[in-house]
């Protein structure tokens, strides 16, 4: 069955198509026939003008000169072979024919009867005699200098001919029409399947897509609309292609990181539980190891609930007056140790102060939690991150450097994708540095990255300073 594009195609296109052609067959038709009927009319009144100028000067009461002459010039008629001339005396008798035969008697003659009643005296007639010919007909009356009825003379031409020529125009015009038709067709159907085929293999292709096939591709057949769709369709395959196997990762990531805490936790655990009262050191050691691994488990959850928050759009911030150095000093006072017991030099250059920003403190701190944890994590021993802190007239910045493995160029436009890493042997779920940078918009603020393979990170924290509108906000 047809549907679709095709369907559609048929019923607006062609079917327009094919009302305006049988419109404008019937206008051409109309046009052809009043052009041969007023062809006609016009020649037998022009013979009835003819025939006034003729016979002028006859008189109604002179009988016999009037015979004659219409007797003369019924026989001196030239156009005997076209049409038919009749004499017709005041009673509506023929009188007189220019083929000699006698006529039908019983044939009305309307146009006699419309010209003797009209002012000018002249009439025309359409129609059909009792022998079924079709014809056309011109009375024209001649009346003498007194106004007297002298005769009538009657054209009748017959129109079998100009119909027989308006059908054949008619018939040509069809048959142009319907070759006309024909290649609107053949000419559409062809387009709309230059359409409808890559439609539908675009249609498949997206539905195996859609079924986890993230290999199969659409095969680009023009460089038009249609080819920029199949462009667009590959280049959605690749990202979802690259967004799965970023999932696969982030599932393999946060379940390493689930578990590695978890059989730390149930080890010692185990351990603390066998038979025989533990030592005080064990113990110690034991519980130390239980609480940092599940204040661990609890960051990862934190994290993830982040994410959930941000992807539903339900992160909400606590926005208030703030000192940012309070809370950076905050973040590196809890990295420092770690910081320490990995060989790694942590430099600060607080300055003495810094104006006062609008923002949400503990989101702020986590931002700063992360970035330097992960500026930790790729920071390999006797490596530097650095902090500096700069401000001018409108932002506040907070600059993190480290000498670590840095980030490829081609890695560096997606770092802040959710699920991304560009390090899969370091750990860490993937979401830490989308969920800061999206804190960092709610803030009004930014996070830059700037990177150099093999030389270090440098990211750029910005936050607006606190202004006028914003204190009007807190009262």
């Amino acid at each position: 069955m047809v549907k679709g594009i095709t369907k559609r195609w048929l019923i607006n296109n062609l079917g327009v198509t094919i009302v305006f052609l049988v419109l404008l067959i019937f206008a051409l038709s109309f046009t052809v026939r009043m052009y041969h009927y007023d062809g006609i009319k016009n020649t037998i009144t022009e013979k009835g003008e003819e025939a006034v100028h003729s016979l002028t000067g006859l008189a109604a009461d002179e009988k016999n000169s009037i015979d004659s002459a219409l007797r003369e010039y019924i026989e001196n008629f030239s156009d005997k072979e076209s049409m038919e001339l009749m004499v017709i005396d005041d009673s509506g008798s023929v009188v007189m024919t220019s083929t000699g035969f006698e006529p039908d008697r019983s044939q009305e003659m309307p146009d006699y009867q419309q010209a003797k009643n009209s002012d000018t005296g002249s009439s025309v007639w359409t129609g059909t005699l009792n022998s079924g010919e079709k014809v056309m007909a011109h009375t024209r009356i001649i009346y003498d200098s007194d106004g007297r009825f002298v005769a009538a003379l009657r054209y009748v031409v017959s129109l079998s001919i100009s119909d027989k020529r308006i059908f054949i125009s008619i018939i040509v015009m069809t048959a142009i029409a319907s070759l006309f038709l024909l290649f609107f067709v053949v000419s559409g159907l062809y387009f709309i399947g230059s359409i409808v085929r890559p439609v539908r293999e675009l249609s498949a292709t997206a539905k195996r897509i859609a079924q986890g096939d993230f290999e199969t591709r659409v095969t680009k057949m023009h460089d038009d609309e249609i080819g920029d769709l199949a462009d667009s369709i590959n280049y959605m395959a690749e990202e979802i292609k690259a967004s799965d196997r970023m999932k696969n990762d982030f599932i393999s990531s946060v379940s390493h990181e689930l578990r590695t805490p978890l059989t730390a936790i149930k080890g010692w655990a185990e351990t603390m539980s066998l038979g025989g009262e533990p030592d005080s050191v064990t113990m110690n050691k034991g519980l130390s190891v239980i609480v940092n691994e599940t204040e661990r488990l609890t960051g990862i959850v934190e994290e993830l609930l982040d994410f959930s928050r941000i992807q539903n759009g339900r992160m909400v911030l606590v926005m208030d007056k703030i000192d940012l150095l309070a809370e950076l000093d905050e973040a590196i006072y809890m990295l420092r140790e770690r910081a320490v017991s990995e060989k790694k030099h942590l430099l600060y250059d607080e300055p003495d102060q810094a104006s006062p920003v609008l923002g949400d403190k503990n989101r702020l701190r986590q931002v700063f939690i992360n970035i330097i944890d992960n500026a930790l994590k790729y920071t390999p021993e006797d490596g530097v991150i650095g902090i500096q802190v700069t401000e001018d007239d409108e932002m506040l910045k907070v600059i993190i450097s480290d000498t670590g493995c840095g980030i490829a160029p081609e890695d560096l436009p997606r770092i802040r994708d959710k699920f991304y890493k560009a390090n899969q042997t370091v750990r860490g779920s993937g979401i830490g540095l989308a969920v800061a940078d999206e804190i960092m918009t709610l803030h009004k603020g930014a996070l830059d990255i700037d990177s150099v393979e093999g030389v270090g990170t440098t990211v750029t924290i910005s936050i607006p300073l606190l202004d006028s509108d914003d204190e009007e906000l807190l009262k």
